[in-house]
Formats: C-alpha cells, structure tokens, sequence
C-alpha cells in the first residue's frame, strides 16, 4: 500500500506533545480560502516550479518529449492534459526549479524516516502525527501507517478536519492517541462559503467523538482568520455548541500564520487577503478566549 506524502517534517513542535515528526498527505475535501498548505489540496501528483531556483536556461523545454509545459512571459505554465506522460521529462531541471509537489511513498518508506526521530520522542510524550491535506482522505494509508506506529509504541496523532464518513473515523480510532479537529466556522453558511462544504457532517462527528470515551483523546481547534472566522459571533457560536455536547472538551485558539502566503504563487492560487495580515497579539488572543469563555466553555488552549 501506497500514500501520496508531500512532505515529512521531523523534529516538529507545534503539532502534538513534545518532539514530533508530522507526516503530511496530499488531498483535501475542502478548500479553505486561507489554507495553510494550498499544495495539500488537490490529491494529483503535480510539478511546481521555484521561480528563485531558475536560471532560464530552458533546458526541461528542450528535454520535453511532449509539450509539457509552455514558457510565458517570467515563469512556467503546464498543461496539466499532458502532465500524466510529461512527468519524466519535468525533472531535468539541473538547478530543482522545477520539482514534484509529492511522491507515493509505501507504509515501510515512511517508517524509516519517523525512526530517525524515535530517540526523541521520549521527552514529553513526543511521537508521530499526520496530517495534511486531510489524512481521513487516504484513511486506509493512515491505518497502516498508524498501526505501523503502535507496533513500535510510538505516540500518535492526527491533524483532521473531520469531514469523513464516520465508519472511517470508527476505523481509525484504536490506533490514535490524540485527535485534533478543526471546527473552523459555527454556520452553515459561513462554512460552504469560506471552505466549499457544509459543516454538517464535521459536527456530527464533533458529537460522536464527545459523547464516546474518546473524548478525552480529542482537542477541538479553531484557526483565527481575519473577519472569517476571528470573530465574536463565530468563537461563540463555536463555543456554544460544544458545550451543548461536553463542557470540558479542550479548545484550542489557533493564532493567524501569515507564512501560508508564500506558498500560494507555487500553486497558482490566490491568496485570500491582498494585503497580508500580522500574527495576532497576545491580547487579541486573549480576547478572543474571552468570547469562548462567554460561550461556556472553560478549557481553552491559546496558541503560544
């Protein structure tokens, strides 16, 4: 068995307890306007082409068999018809400008790189994490990969947005350790808007997973969008809802990375704010605890 990976990020800190090694899977259901990995979403295998690594040299032209990609005005366009048979040749570029956004990687070859890291992962309870894209996408690579990792008594965790049947959530579940779920937006509404899909299906397995014994494995997160999802009617909306199922649930407060931005033009998206924002400040974040807290909730987490 096979996943496509598009990256492995060792020796993480912000993804779990302790030291971590987060594996990311390609594909993703929704399509959040602010999304932090844009290269995550689509499930295809695709080249991308760094613009500060070319030379112009035009070489991955001359080596294309097939016209594969088309040079326009200062940067590459591919022709994603002919990506399937133009691949081979888009890998000749002498300097990496032009690279695969991932590569299928078997159960084995993803273990071998969290070993390098196991050493590490008895300090404060570190261990693997997967995420994405969304991973519950390629659940059946998660399975094995998760269950590869308690084989090795390796801590596990999972960075999802629960939009997943729930089966495929009841299949996974033995093998985790700690689930971190994204509840970005409170309204129907808001959420087919900002994220292409109902959040009807991520609250009902919002539900499942509190109202079960695993609650206990389960941080429920919200990103702090600028005007999305970072307001008081959202957090509260948020918060209210989860206290109508668990009132001591965790819920962290995500502040706003303004690092997402760079990654946009490798994709040829575009980004949500013409003007970037900043990190938010230790006082906005508490406030919007504030909001959480209105709304019931007593066990919140802000992002340090």
């Amino acid at each position: 068995m096979t996943g496509k990976v598009f990256d492995i990020r060792r020796f993480s800190t912000h993804d779990g307890d302790g030291i971590r090694t987060t594996v990311f899977l390609k594909g993703c259901p929704l399509k959040c306007v602010w999304c932090q990995n844009p290269e995550g979403i689509s499930i295809r295998k695709r080249p991308i082409y760094f613009e500060n690594r070319c030379m112009h040299c035009k070489t991955c032209i001359a080596k294309s068999k097939i016209r594969a990609l088309r040079w326009k005005m200062t940067r590459y366009t591919f022709i994603q018809t002919e990506m399937k048979t133009g691949i081979p040749s888009l890998t000749r570029c002498p300097t990496g400008a032009i690279a695969m956004d991932s590569r299928e990687m078997s159960v084995e070859m993803v273990m071998e790189e969290i070993r390098k890291d196991k050493s590490f992962y008895r300090y404060g309870n570190g261990g693997v994490t997967i995420s994405g894209g969304e991973p519950l996408l390629q659940w059946k690579f998660t399975k094995e990969l998760l269950k590869a990792c308690k084989k090795e008594g390796i801590h596990t965790a999972i960075e999802t947005s629960l939009y997943a049947d729930q089966e495929v959530i009841k299949e996974l579940l033995p093998y985790l350790d700690r689930i971190f779920a994204d509840f970005k937006l409170a309204t129907e509404k808001d959420h087919m808007h900002y994220t292409g899909v109902s959040n009807q299906k991520i609250k009902d397995n919002i539900r499942y997973l509190l109202e079960t014994s695993n609650r206990e494995k389960v941080i429920i997160r919200t990103p702090m969008i600028p005007e999305m999802t970072a307001t008081k009617d959202n957090i509260k909306g948020i918060a209210k809802y989860l206290n109508g199922i668990y009132q001591y649930v965790s819920y962290e407060i995500l502040n706003y990375n303004p690092l997402a931005e760079a990654k946009y033009h490798l994709v040829d998206r575009e980004y949500c704010f013409e003007e970037n924002p900043k990190l938010y400040t230790k006082e906005q974040m508490q406030e919007f605890k504030s909001w959480a807290v209105e709304g019931g909730l007593e066990n919140i987490i802000i992002e340090s």
